[in-house]
């Protein structure tokens, strides 16, 4: 395996000063933006995206980030990781992850279960890091919507020696997921006995599908559903999709992507039975407007904030709005987004009006909390009608005060 180093790419130059300052937010001292790889020209040959990293405790502690190679729409390449031992400022050449690569699919010839949406997380009870994702299925080299079986999840696990378990699915035999069943791109929460609190989409057909709060088990080695809470529903589309789910000061928050040019948010005190969900809007009642796209927490012990992509005046023929990346910090009680407090996070690159194909899309990103001063946000840009060409960057936001959750 190649273990060379590598710098993230011009790190100097592509730093930007405070972006889209707010005078209503005290919490964030600065956000600075850093290209990891570079290929918006072609440069690399190779468009990574779904960059998600985690932490690994140890000395020195490591961040530890899953990415793929994406060439078309959900057109993936195998899962890779990287990592990193000084906060991303170099990182170790992708390597592939052994278990989440394509295989064969029986009685289906020619037909191979891939993996996507991977996020990382450290289970500190068991000292292993779990890799969740969902199948996805190809036929030759790339995605095709006829041959799409019922999905699920997947997941590996590294142990701490840095060996990978072999490839597993999460089981779920309800026929509520008969069609799909999936926690892709979700932020998930590790309990102090090391249950996880999330979330589903699932759905028995593709249209229509659903929500609800779940609960796990994991000992290091399995994974388990210990409990699936009450169902919401919206429908719209295809219904309720990739939730996300944060604990905020002894409470769950749930933020949903939808198909009606909303999101939606909701909120549990254990997780698994929610509120029903309203759409997002600012504090002055205005709804945001989004189109299908996830959002995610950016939680500090002393603030919550979503980040997400919207309708803008410099974005109105971009595809799905999804750029640039915002966020704003939510007002816990009425679970509303502070008009005041909104910045840009990644800008816009281009022409959103005249020139949208040359416009790098944002919308599949990831939040970690690194060290108690700093926090990240990652993406990966690609651009479908221009050759899926993009650069993998990295936001990092700097507190004004220390996150205590991770003091």
């Amino acid at each position: 395996m190649n273990r060379r180093k590598f710098l993230a790419a011009s790190t100097a130059a592509s730093t930007l000063p405070l972006l889209g300052k707010s005078a209503d937010d005290n919490f964030v001292a600065s956000i600075s933006t850093e290209i990891l790889r570079r290929n918006r020209n072609g440069e690399e040959g190779i468009t990574w995206f779904h960059p998600r990293a985690c932490v690994i405790p140890g000395e020195p502690n490591k961040q530890f980030m899953c990415l793929q190679e994406i060439a078309g729409s959900d057109y993936f390449g195998p899962v890779h990781w990287m990592e990193s031992t000084d906060l991303g400022h170099t990182w170790t050449e992708p390597a592939p992850i052994p278990p989440l690569g394509r295989i064969p699919v029986p009685a289906h010839e020619g037909l191979e279960a891939g993996v996507c949406d991977v996020v990382p997380q450290y289970h500190p009870q068991t000292d292993t890091t779990l890799c969740l994702g969902h199948v996805v299925f190809y036929r030759g080299p790339r995605f095709s919507k006829k041959d799409q079986l019922p999905r699920y999840p997947v997941y590996a696990v590294r142990k701490s020696d840095d060996t990978w378990s072999e490839r597993k699915v999460l089981e779920w035999d309800d026929p509520r997921g008969g069609f799909i069943y999936s926690n892709n791109c979700g932020q998930r929460v590790v309990l102090e006995n090391g249950d996880i609190v999330t979330a589903f989409t699932f759905g028995p057909t593709s249209e229509s599908r659903m929500v609800a709060g779940t609960r796990w088990t994991f000992d290091g080695e399995n994974l388990k559903i210990k409990e699936v809470g009450p169902t919401l529903t919206n429908n719209h589309g295809r219904g309720l999709l990739e939730p996300s789910v944060t604990r905020f000061k002894d409470r769950f928050y749930l933020t949903i992507r939808a198909e009606d040019d909303r999101g939606y948010v909701s909120t549990s005190e254990d997780g698994l039975n929610y509120e029903q969900q309203k759409p997002w809007t600012w504090d002055d009642g205005e709804p945001l407007t989004m189109s299908t796209t996830q959002q995610h927490w950016l939680t500090h012990s002393d603030a919550l904030y979503l980040v997400y992509t919207r309708k803008d005046e410099s974005n109105t023929n971009v595809i799905r709005w999804r750029s640039p990346l915002w966020m704003a910090r939510v007002n816990p009680d009425t679970l509303t987004l502070i008009k005041s407090t909104e910045r840009v996070v990644h800008p816009l690159v281009g022409d959103g009006i005249n020139d949208p194909d040359h416009v790098p899309l944002m919308g599949n990103f990831h939040i970690t909390n690194v060290t108690p001063n700093e926090s990240w946000i990652t993406v990966g840009e690609w651009m479908p009608k221009a050759g899926a060409k993009g650069n993998l960057l990295l936001a990092r936001i700097k507190w004004n005060r220390p996150n205590q959750d991770l003091a």
